[in-house]
């Protein structure tokens, strides 16, 4: 199984299930492997050249959908930064009691799935 890189775009209300993504990786026992490209701190004014760098790098973005995604800035500045670039989006949703009521303009086309290790699975080694 290749390593694939992949961007994580998340709230950063959110950034403890961005851990445990990262960390379910990891695992001997995952059935997938990436490498997480995600921004882990805030940048400078320049954040955004860099983000785009970043994510231009990614075979994919996994975006972490919560109800913080609709008022997530930097998120939804990600989110259409991987469209813009043709990176391959899938969203997963952070939990059952935190999904969002509706989906941002900005997740339009982009399949969205509960969180599970085939639904990851599958989608990076369609990469």
């Amino acid at each position: 199984m290749a390593n694939k890189r992949i961007f994580i775009s998340f709230s950063i209300e959110d950034v403890t299930l961005r851990d445990f993504l990262v960390g379910q990786a990891k695992n001997k026992q995952s059935p997938f492997v990436f490498t997480d490209m995600s921004v882990k701190k805030p940048w400078d004014s320049a954040w955004k050249t860099n983000c785009r760098t970043k994510i231009k790098g990614c075979d994919g973005m996994i975006i972490i959908v919560t109800k913080n995604t609709k008022n997530a800035d930097g998120q939804l500045w990600e989110i259409n930064c991987a469209k813009d670039e043709s990176i391959p989006r899938r969203g997963i949703y952070g939990s059952s009691d935190n999904r969002p009521a509706t989906l941002p303009k900005e997740l339009d086309g982009v399949r969205v799935v509960s969180w599970t290790w085939d639904n990851i699975k599958n989608w990076i080694d369609s990469l």
